[in-house]
């Protein structure tokens, strides 16, 4: 049995994912954590999606305006409190979870009761390693990155950016984790005021976890392992669907820095500092990273 009981929830922003993979998941989920409250919201108005929901006993919850995913897991963050839950689950429909992942990740929030964002290790499918952790983003950092990527990778930057020396071989404090397999402390949560809703794709945990880095710590642990295999959308689809992301991102660094500073910014130099002298003098270089995991945040 699951060692959460009624004490955590999950939510799935399923976008444009399969039903078959949606499905595949809350198996999982079901056969993991039966007691498990799950919420599956849609928000690409997907034809069969509250039927899914139904035979798998989950909560459906439409978000057919596309809000961006901060606006709704804010909406079931407020759900999961009044249910009671202690420990929240952001995950993507592209994630393929152990059945012992939840339950793991869980106990050792429990262990460790000033942490209050947790993050597996993450493998594409070809069990290749995706370095999804990362700093908190400068301006020239996203503009190297997008502009002039093999610069940014030939230069080391990128791997420095992406915490390569660590290795994703040890349990380390990271300054932002990935949003597609990320478990919270309601409580922690909370207090820091929840997703900043002006914030959209990878910002909204940006930003939230530097917040969180106030008051309790990130942490990536590499003994729990989950599986991501991206969406894979029509070429038409993508296209635009690229061209309003692109627009998205550039829109919510634009809000990002103006909230938090542009090229003079205290604490990200200080969080980034902590998480860069832990991994210690070493500098070892990942060989073997997916490339699914070498997107700049935002």
């Amino acid at each position: 049995m699951c060692a959460t009981a009624v004490r955590a929830s999950c939510c799935i922003v399923c976008g444009t994912a399969a039903l078959d993979r949606v499905e595949h998941l809350l198996l999982s989920l079901a056969t993991a954590c039966p007691h498990l409250l799950v919420y599956l919201v849609d928000d690409a108005r997907q034809p069969g999606l509250a039927a899914l929901a139904g035979r798998y006993g989950v909560h459906y919850r439409p978000q057919p305006d596309r809000p961006g995913h901060a606006r709704a897991h804010n909406r079931i963050l407020h759900e999961a409190v009044g249910a009671g839950s202690v420990y929240h689950l952001l995950l993507g429909p592209d994630i393929g979870l152990p059945l012992d992942a939840m339950a793991r990740m869980v106990a050792y929030m429990e262990q460790h009761p000033d942490v209050g964002l947790l993050a597996p290790r993450v493998q594409g499918v070809d069990g290749r390693l995706q370095p999804l952790c990362c700093l908190l983003p400068g301006p020239f950092e996203l503009l190297l990155g997008r502009c002039f990527p093999l610069l940014h990778r030939s230069s080391g930057r990128l791997a420095r950016y992406q915490l390569h020396a660590s290795g994703y071989s040890r349990v380390m404090e990271v300054p932002v984790p990935p949003a597609c397999c990320l478990l919270m402390r309601v409580e922690t949560v909370l207090r820091v005021g929840m997703f900043d809703e002006r914030f959209l794709l990878r910002f909204d945990t940006v930003d939230l976890a530097r917040r969180v880095a106030r008051i309790a710590r990130t942490v990536f642990v590499p003994h729990v392992t989950v599986m991501r295999d991206p969406v894979r959308e029509s070429v038409c689809a993508g296209a635009r669907g690229r061209v309003a992301a692109c627009w998205r991102r550039y829109v919510s660094a634009w809000r990002y820095f103006n909230k938090w500073g542009w090229l003079r910014d205290a604490e990200r130099d200080r969080i980034n500092g902590r998480a860069l002298r832990q991994l210690g003098p070493a500098r070892k270089r990942l060989d073997d990273v997916s490339p699914a995991g070498t997107d700049v945040a935002g």
